[in-house]
């Protein structure tokens, strides 16, 4: 298939430029303020809009510092150490979404200390609307040309600018439906249901895992990594590690949910 080379700038305004990925992030945090009024009001959270425009200013936070410093000690320490101002050039590429997990949940939970609300419903929620921002995350990397795929020889492969002239797997569109859309869905379908505080954070920590560990063994490595462990690549280690927390996490908020009806029970 012909890879439909767009320009990742979709305006000029001077020497202003705003680009297709910029753009898909603020999509994504408009479709999560969103989702995160419609799910609060579904379940019956006292949140109010005040509240929840605070949690999203201080996930915002979280997620572009985690993502980058993420990125920068974990993809490419040595580059950034002798060039630490490096840092700041976001202009340049190079977010993790391994570093931006931990920094939304690291702003989470500060905000539900400051604010003294419940931090695994405030995660529970930026869960459900985590995936959708994903997904047009995912579309920019595809409109960027980056993240692209391992050569391949299946009909639908792509060759990428600046990647060769084989034909590539499109990796950015398996993991934006993947880890976007049917990821959604499921958490989705999930919030309607009565389930424990905890259990949605979970779902979505091992679905995603899950998702990009198995994307990976069609996405290139990273080349100045590339695979860490045998045929593994660092992406699969840390996703390893997401599936491991997530199930740990849903176990315990079912077995805490029975521990409680059988209290119940007794009185």
């Amino acid at each position: 298939m012909k890879y439909p080379d767009i320009d990742p700038v979709l305006i000029h305004i001077g020497p202003l430029q705003i680009r297709w990925y910029g753009l898909m992030y603020v999509i994504g945090f408009l479709l999560a303020y969103y989702i995160l009024l419609k799910t609060s009001a579904r379940r019956g959270h006292d949140l109010t809009r005040q509240d929840i425009g605070d949690f999203l200013v201080y996930a915002i936070v979280g997620v572009l510092v985690g993502a980058r410093l993420g990125y920068c000690i974990i993809y490419d320490f040595s580059h950034y150490w002798d060039n630490p101002l490096k840092v700041f050039a976001l202009w340049e590429g190079g977010m993790s979404f391994h570093g931006g997990a931990l920094g939304v949940l690291i702003a989470g939970w500060t905000y539900a200390l400051r604010k003294n609300k419940p931090f695994l419903m405030l995660a529970d929620l930026g869960a459900i609307a985590t995936p959708l921002g994903l997904f047009f995350g995912r579309i920019g990397n595809f409109i960027n040309g980056e993240l692209y795929g391992r050569p391949t020889k299946v009909p639908w492969g792509m060759v990428f600018p600046g990647a060769g002239q084989h034909p590539r797997h499109p990796s950015q569109l398996y993991e934006a439906f993947f880890e976007g859309v049917m990821l959604f869905a499921i958490l989705l379908w999930l919030s309607k249901r009565r389930i424990p505080q905890g259990f949605l954070l979970g779902t979505f920590l091992f679905g995603y895992g899950v998702s990009r560990f198995f994307i990976e063994f069609f996405r290139e490595p990273d080349p100045q990594l590339g695979f860490i462990l045998g045929p593994f690549t660092m992406g699969q280690l840390l996703c390893s590690i997401m599936v491991g927390f997530g199930s740990y996490l849903c176990w315990l908020s079912l077995r805490l949910k029975k521990r409680r009806f059988e209290s119940s029970q007794m009185w």
